[in-house]
């Protein structure tokens, strides 16, 4: 029979398992940093660990998880003078032919640099709908702010993630296509 000490670091493994590399995905999408993102993952479940006790279990644990991963991620940003978002882009899945792959990595890093130019409250919102995939509601809970704010905050971060994309982004035929990279010199790169 186990004991109430050996029953609690079993429920702590598990939950470091199954929510360990969501969390870490989020940091290294809030940070685009691999060594900041690990120290997020750590310092987020040593918290997690520690308040534990504050947790309602009648809810899902993730939107709490998930305050805690930003709120944490934040303070590590807050700490830096200064931050590289754009390192590498985080893989997704694999991709059938070479063609695709380096035609995605491309397309990832050109919408990478775009998001790097955004406020962090605004990169925060779009990385937590449509890289973490989490509903409104949600994000309002993590974020610690009204719905209404957070559908205003994620409508502002996408017009200015428009107008930096055209910004900084020009069109041009490419052997009966368009090529979509920035211009230099008269040239595009």
């Amino acid at each position: 029979m186990k004991s109430e000490d050996e029953l609690q670091q079993d429920k702590a493994r598990e939950l470091f398992e199954i929510h360990s590399t969501y969390v870490y995905r989020i940091a290294l999408l809030l940070t685009r940093s691999r060594t900041m993102a690990d120290d997020a993952v750590q310092e987020t479940f040593l918290r997690v660990f520690q308040k534990y006790h504050t947790y309602d279990g009648s809810r899902d644990i993730r939107p709490w998880l998930y305050r805690i991963t930003v709120n944490v991620t934040r303070n590590l940003l807050r700490k830096q003078k200064w931050l590289f978002f754009l390192r590498e882009v985080p893989e997704e899945g694999r991709v059938e032919s070479l063609e695709d792959v380096m035609v995605q990595n491309e397309q990832d890093q050109q919408l990478w640099r775009v998001i790097g130019k955004l406020s962090s409250k605004q990169k925060e919102i779009v990385v937590l709908h449509y890289y973490a995939e989490l509903k409104l509601h949600e994000i309002a809970s993590i974020l610690g702010i009204p719905l209404g704010t957070c559908k205003s905050r994620l409508n502002n971060s996408l017009e200015a993630l428009r107008r930096k994309w055209r910004e900084g982004q020009d069109m041009a035929e490419d052997e009966g296509g368009y090529y979509i990279g920035e211009k230099k010199n008269g040239e595009f790169t």
